[in-house]
């Protein structure tokens, strides 16, 4: 008899976790092996089970999935990942499959679709949901903004003017004026509000828990 396929799943949310577990228990070559809350979880419980394909949140406490993924993908690069999110931000589907995710699947996923793609991925094949693929397409190459221009942008989702964000990255009002202009401009927006609103449906940045 063929060795059941070892799944790991990474999610801060324990009925989640129960939720999938009960799935794969559904599946006679499927086996939970392994079960993480956090990504720092997530790259040791790896090194310990090194499993065939894992199951990974994309926002968690502290590093997130993308981040948990880059890592571990950094030290096994054999590594099977399918990133299971609540959401469905260009950016986000765009970063969690340059970080060497397998596949992106929204947790609204039916049962069939989730059980497909974890085969898919401990073949080594990819899958991309229409829905998802489509949010990707919509992903503008010059909407691509530098580090620091991602600084201010947060800072800008928190509510915070130019001079208190020229005080908290060191740098003039004249510099920060440019790279809000910048921002809006890369989102193709009209204001700053506008800019706030893109960047957390689009998933380029997120609101502090």
């Amino acid at each position: 008899m063929a060795a059941k396929l070892k799944i790991m799943l990474v999610d801060d949310h324990y009925l989640v976790r129960v939720g999938l577990a009960t799935i794969i228990a559904l599946e006679a070559d499927m086996t939970v092996c392994a079960e993480a809350s956090t990504a720092e979880q997530a790259i040791a419980l790896f090194r310990t089970w090194r499993p065939d394909v894992t199951l990974m949140d994309l926002r968690l406490p502290g590093a997130s999935g993308s981040d948990a993924t880059r890592a571990i993908r950094a030290e096994f690069p054999d590594a099977r990942i399918i990133i299971l999110s609540t959401y469905v931000g260009d950016e986000e589907i765009y970063t969690a499959l340059q970080s060497g995710a397998m596949a992106y699947l929204t947790k609204s996923a039916q049962r069939e679709e989730l059980v497909e793609a974890i085969r898919k991925a401990a073949a080594g094949q990819r899958h991309i949901p229409p829905e998802v693929a489509a949010r990707l397409a919509e992903r503008l190459p010059r909407s691509h903004l530098s580090p620091r221009e991602l600084e201010v942008l947060r800072l800008l989702v928190r509510g915070q003017r130019n001079r208190a964000i020229a005080t908290a990255l060191d740098i003039t009002e004249g510099t920060v004026k440019l790279h809000v202009s910048s921002i809006l401009g890369k989102l193709g927006v009209a204001d700053r509000t506008e800019a706030v609103t893109v960047a957390l449906q689009r998933g380029i940045v997120q609101l502090d828990p």
